[in-house]
């Protein structure tokens, strides 16, 4: 039982930290167009804004599943 807290605490604090580090580097990351690419969607009304990231939410799926996949072998 302690092994699944401690596994538990692990993954909240690594979980915690990637956050903390993604706030840090989000002024970078906004430079790299990520948000902006084709494929993401906008729509602009007058006192409504949506916005649907589909391309860069696939775009960085794909790399944190690849950087996983390479930490694990």
């Amino acid at each position: 039982m302690a092994i699944r807290a401690l596994k538990m605490s692990r993954a909240l604090i690594v979980t915690g930290t990637m956050l903390v580090a993604l706030g840090l580097l989000w002024p970078i990351i906004a430079k790299l167009g990520l948000g902006r690419l084709p494929g993401d969607i906008v729509i602009e009304r007058e006192s409504v804004k949506f916005y649907a990231p589909i391309t860069t939410s696939i775009l960085l799926s794909i790399v944190i599943s690849t950087v996983l996949w390479m930490l694990q072998r």
